[in-house]
């Protein structure tokens, strides 16, 4: 069987490849839901087309960088706000909304975390960290992926919480710590938690799944301040959306008044076929079956992509093609012209 036939036989006779209406323009403006998408900040001020489509089709931006502790933190006594400075002053000019990601994640640490010895020294320099921020964007930045990814790839019912500095010294307490503290420094911000892999019909997609809903229970159940979830969506495109698990999983989380976000939205795609106008319509299927499947439970108050424009995108960094073709996970190509995903989500946003 060739490689092409395999993979559209794995999509299924209920993932028709998605096609962009006859006659259909994309088209920009403000919808009922706010579409957005992760920025680099320096193509968003040096590439005149890049800060045009921001400005053409968003009306919330994140960034890809920059608040992350790797950027922020070069020492334990430096803060370097250089970059969000410069995109929360972009977002600003512009009638943009900003949101912050992350305050606390296991990835993009800086080295010198690594010599955090205690439990006592892990709360000081978290809390510290969160005051600093939180407070420097207070009133301007109002929505926080405070806790990011915090269940582990393959939860166990003794491992449930993924492996980071945070964890080793505090355990799953310092996700209430985390938000906890957000909350003091700044009680009018939306706190999210945000994590990925929820959607796939697997084993490992329902462990995770039952993980994080115990997560959020006892969370509930303590009454720590939570507002959202971050639902991501990095999606395997080869790979079927569980639609009845993941509306299933949105109403529970629903259940407990909690908004939902679809916060890091795009389509992995270096197991499907080359052709792009095939591929296209394949990628735009699973974004629509990911979208409706959160819908039918709770309309998400906010739609992101991770990036807009496939000449700036993380993904061909872990799962480039064997082809050698380009990758094409986001709304815009690499020239910037809306694709069958850019309809999908605007149609979305717009119902």
């Amino acid at each position: 069987m060739r490689r092409r036939d395999f993979v559209l036989g794995a999509l299924g006779t209920g993932a028709l490849p998605y096609v962009l209406p006859q006659g259909a323009v994309a088209q920009t403006g403000r919808t009922t839901i706010p579409y957005g998408a992760a920025i680099r900040i320096d193509p968003m001020l040096e590439e005149p087309d890049y800060r045009k489509a921001v400005l053409d089709y968003c009306q919330v931006v994140v960034g890809e960088g920059g608040l992350k502790w790797i950027d922020l933190r070069p020492d334990r006594d430096s803060f370097v706000f250089d970059q969000p400075d410069r995109l929360l002053a972009f977002a600003e000019e512009h009638g943009l909304e900003m949101r912050g990601h992350t305050l606390a994640w296991y990835a993009a640490m800086p080295d010198w975390v690594e010599t955090i010895a205690s439990a006592e020294e892990a709360r000081t320099e978290l809390v510290r960290h969160i005051e600093t921020v939180v407070g420097r964007y207070k009133g301007r930045i109002s929505s926080w992926d405070v806790v990011n990814e915090p269940i582990a790839d393959h939860p166990t019912r003794e491992a449930p919480i993924r492996d980071s500095v945070w964890q080793r010294h505090l355990g799953k307490d310092y996700i209430e710590l985390a938000l906890r503290t957000t909350a003091k420094v700044n009680p009018d911000a939306r706190l999210v938690i945000n994590d990925f892999d929820f959607e796939q019909p697997t084993d490992k997609a329902r462990a995770r799944r039952k993980a994080f809903l115990d997560l959020i229970r006892e969370l509930k159940a303590r009454d720590v301040p939570l507002h959202a979830i971050g639902l991501q969506g990095h999606l395997q495109g080869e790979i079927a959306i569980d639609k009845s698990g993941l509306t299933a999983f949105v109403a529970e989380l629903a259940s407990m008044d909690l908004a939902i976000m679809v916060t890091e939205l795009d389509i992995i795609d270096n197991l499907l076929p080359g052709p792009e106008i095939e591929r296209d319509g394949i990628i735009a299927q699973r974004a629509k079956d990911f979208l409706d499947a959160i819908g039918a439970a709770k309309r998400p108050e906010a739609v992101l992509t991770w990036g807009i424009s496939d000449r700036h995108t993380w993904v061909p960094i872990w799962f480039s093609r064997d082809d050698g073709m380009p990758n094409r996970p986001l709304p815009l190509d690499a020239d910037f012209r809306p694709k069958p995903l850019m309809q999908v989500i605007q149609d979305f946003c717009a119902e």
